[in-house]
């Protein structure tokens, strides 16, 4: 196990420094958000009007307006809404070499995700971004820990993320995560923290790079566990549960297992980092002859924070953890967090982030008018809110411009507006907005589909372990998929519990009611999926190269390519 050479009280000390006067920064701007968000633009308009974009969309026009609400007014009429297609040739010049397109200069790397085509998206990133929404706003983020937390800094950090590097542009520029990207670039006294060489996340066989993780950090005292999404805590203990053992020979002796798929330059890297230590494999050995299955809080007794998704349908797999972590452990969630854009930040044990109105600049439409997000005509002529005009307990879509080059970009996204940090709002992810489905004007949330199968599994008394629904345009009906706690289910008892899942969703959708009733909407059919369904479909996605990090689904979609690897794990 690595030594630290910086003390803890001093780590803390210098993070409460460096995150401290950016936190104050970020209180500032929150008092007047919309000062803040005026400043903001004029900032991001000046910063792009001499490439290729800022020209043709007449920049120089948009900031000689006289006040802010004249240069919000000419910045709407010049820019439309957006989405990653819009700028897709753009970034495709700057891939290829050239500067000034649509960012000042070029891209310092790219951030790469999944797109609405079957061209995946690269996200350009300048060195603005990084410096300021990537490095000062991940100074106070780890300030936040420590206001929450004071001890959060005193033992080791373990966090699990893409990799910084996972390719490169035609010009050479690099191309990673986002995640990968904020472990590199955290201050160096931070750094030693980590429980984890960041050469393991190139590990490409994930029972290795699970194995690899735990095996280094089960030997730490860990205080901090970071990973966005809760689904990749679920396989980190089934690894533990299946070779704990084999971690305890390893720490005895100071060794990685040969057992396993390991390059072997990210293997000397964690050989270089390891010593023998029959002490801990010791102490980890009691532990199971005291607790039988060892958990999370029996090996990290003294975690203090544990930070990942919270939103969206990630409470199907938080329930899979429950009672994981030390009862003292702040599970805090990750914050609205994205490739396009690091949207917030939460500072407390609510869901809610806290915006950065210094540093983007955001737009919102109301739920009410989602259906012209797939309209551009009508999207042009719709209602948009600045930041100062959200109203509390109200869902918008958020649109946003940043300083790497996304102007009024739709983040896809449907929010919840809570209580303000000061006086400027503060916002939960609930959904993206393609979980809403409709075949013909039904307009079936997700939220609905996972109440209603709830409720079924309430009162049929038939618990279920994993779900997923599909609409069937074809047929013009749902597919309901379920994998229950029983694997002995009947098929006539999957019948019977989608005809409730089917009452549910008529008691709360009057859409669906109406296409139901009218026979637009076929009978729902429902399918019983084999034992750890979910698991094997995730495994399925990562071997056709989808990165474990970022990895997200639906629970209700409109998607044949994901459909398909369902119906082929139908008992």
């Amino acid at each position: 196990m690595k030594k630290k050479s910086t003390p803890a009280w001093l780590t803390t000390f210098l993070l409460r420094v460096a995150g401290g006067i950016n936190y104050r920064k970020l209180v500032k701007a929150s008092k007047n958000p919309k000062q803040a968000s005026e400043q903001t633009l004029r900032n991001i308009l000046e910063l792009g009007k001499d490439t290729e974009f800022g020209r043709t969309h007449r920049f120089d026009y948009i900031l000689a307006a006289a006040n802010g609400d004249e240069l919000y007014k000419r910045y709407t009429e010049v820019i439309a809404p957006s989405d990653y297609e819009d700028y897709r040739p753009y970034i495709d010049r700057h891939k290829q070499g050239e500067a000034n397109v649509l960012v000042p200069g070029k891209p310092v790397m790219y951030a790469t995700t999944s797109g609405t085509t079957k061209e995946p998206k690269w996200i350009p990133i300048t060195d603005v971004y990084l410096k300021t929404v990537y490095g000062k706003m991940t100074k106070v983020w780890l300030y936040n820990y420590i206001q929450n937390r004071p001890k959060s800094f005193y033992g080791y950090l373990v966090t699990i993320v893409g990799k910084d590097v996972e390719g490169y542009a035609p010009d050479g520029t690099v191309a990673g995560s986002v995640s990968g990207v904020t472990r590199r670039d955290a201050p160096s006294f931070v750094k030693e923290m980590y429980a984890v060489p960041g050469g393991v996340y190139g590990i490409k066989d994930y029972n290795a790079r699970y194995y690899t993780i735990m095996r280094l950090s089960i030997e730490c005292d860990a205080t901090i566990f970071i990973t966005a999404n809760p689904s990749t805590l679920v396989e980190v203990q089934k690894n533990v549960d299946k070779y704990y053992d084999q971690y305890c020979d390893d720490i005895e002796k100071g060794t990685l297992s040969h057992d396993f798929d390991i390059p072997d330059d990210i293997r000397k890297e964690v050989e270089a980092q390891i010593s023998p230590n029959p002490k801990r494999a010791a102490e980890l050995r009691e532990l199971k002859k005291k607790y039988g299955r060892v958990l999370p809080k029996h090996y990290w007794p003294n975690m203090q924070i544990l930070n990942t998704w919270k939103c969206g349908n990630t409470h199907v797999y938080l329930d899979k953890i429950k009672g994981f972590f030390p009862d003292t452990c702040l599970h805090q969630e990750f914050g609205y967090f994205s490739s396009e854009c690091r949207f917030g930040l939460v500072m407390d044990d609510t869901n809610y982030s806290t915006m950065f109105p210094h540093y983007h600049f955001y737009e919102f439409m109301a739920e009410e008018d989602v259906d012209k997000l797939n309209d551009p005509e009508a999207l042009k002529s719709a209602k948009f809110y600045q930041l100062h005009e959200l109203e509390q307990g109200k869902r918008y879509c958020p649109f946003v411009t940043t300083c790497s080059g996304l102007y009024r970009y739709n983040m896809n996204d449907l929010v919840e507006v809570g209580t303000p940090f000061y006086n400027t709002p503060r916002v939960f992810m609930l959904q993206k907005v393609n979980g809403i489905v409709t075949m013909t004007g039904e307009k079936l949330h997700e939220r609905q589909f996972i109440e209603a199968v709830n409720q079924a599994a309430a009162e049929s008394g038939q618990a279920v372990k994993f779900f997923v629904g599909f609409a069937d345009l074809e047929s013009s009906l749902y597919r309901f998929y379920y994998e229950f706690e029983n694997q002995d289910a009947t098929q006539q008892q999957c019948d019977e519990f989608t005809k409730l899942v089917d009452k549910y969703l008529r008691q709360q959708n009057v859409e669906y009611v109406a296409k139901r009733d009218s026979m637009r909407v076929h009978d729902p059919v429902g399918y019983c999926l084999v034992e750890n369904s979910f698991e094997k479909f995730k495994a399925a996605c990562i071997a056709e190269g989808a990165r474990d990090g970022q990895f997200k689904m639906n629970l209700l979609m409109q998607d044949e390519k994901r459909h398909a690897k369902f119906k082929a794990l139908v008992k």
